[in-house]
């Protein structure tokens, strides 16, 4: 039997990107991914393909940061599949710049998307697994949750605070058999970080080639990009953990970028 046979998942900002690489791995191992994103019809591409494979899934419009939203799609996946089994927080943005010159409205955002949203999805998703005295719940963090960068202080902040989160749901959410874990990339290239390139290239008046080579993966042992394949099987492993041993814990997944 596949490992996640039936079990619905919702994962945030999955129309693109990691979270498109984790719905269809989810689907790839008999579950079905529930894609909530800001974007409705990128969504929906999302679930066409993975359709066309032969695996049922469902689109969601989701902005995080809406109350009003997420409690709507929480509600609506419930209505049609009458579960939520595993929950992964992973919509998220990037904005470059030192503290010094970083507009309020942009450190409001960010926080708003990553922290806010975290905490929304996971509001609204946890009175159903605390009914069903089951559930998964994985934070996308980031090797940024461990260590800071520079000109990346709202995400750096934001990812920090994410293990706060998982630690307080983890005890929060034993009683009812809920689990929570952080997963912890390192640079993947997907689109957000082929758009940041170019912009931290600029901030640090640097070629786009040494952004890549002297600040993203500097520290990795091999000079090699984290995956979307690599984060999606890190994932995969803590939803599908079978006991407590592991809640509350993070993983890095950083080619040696950060180690603990």
């Amino acid at each position: 039997m596949p490992r996640f046979s039936d079990k619905v998942v919702i994962v945030t900002g999955a129309a693109s990107g990691i979270g498109k690489e984790i719905a269809l791995r989810f689907a790839a191992e008999g579950g079905v991914p529930v894609i909530a994103d800001i974007d409705f019809d990128a969504a929906d591409a999302t679930v066409r393909e993975i359709s066309a494979r032969g695996s049922d899934a469902f689109a969601v419009a989701m902005d995080v940061t809406d109350e009003s939203a997420v409690e709507r799609g929480v509600t609506e996946t419930m209505a049609k599949y009458g579960r939520i089994d595993v929950l992964v927080s992973n919509a998220g943005i990037q904005i470059v710049k030192p503290v010094v010159d970083f507009p309020f409205a942009d450190w409001k955002k960010l926080l708003a998307i990553h922290l806010d949203g975290a905490f929304l999805t996971t509001k609204a998703c946890l009175k159903h697994m605390y009914k069903a005295k089951s559930g998964s719940i994985v934070y996308m963090g980031s090797v940024h949750s461990k260590t800071a960068s520079v000109l990346r202080a709202p995400y750096v902040t934001a990812k920090h605070g994410l293990l706060g989160l998982c630690r307080l749901v983890a005890k929060e959410g034993a009683p009812y058999n809920v689990r929570a874990n952080v997963v912890c990339p390192g640079f993947v290239r997907t689109p957000l970080v082929d758009k940041l390139i170019p912009q931290q290239a600029k901030e640090l008046g640097i070629s786009e080639e040494d952004v890549v080579k002297q600040v993203m993966l500097k520290d990795t042992v091999d000079g090699e990009f984290t995956t979307t394949e690599d984060v999606a099987e890190a994932v995969l492993f803590f939803a599908g953990f079978k006991t407590n041993a592991l809640t509350g814990q993070s993983l890095l997944v950083s080619h040696g970028w950060f180690m603990e």
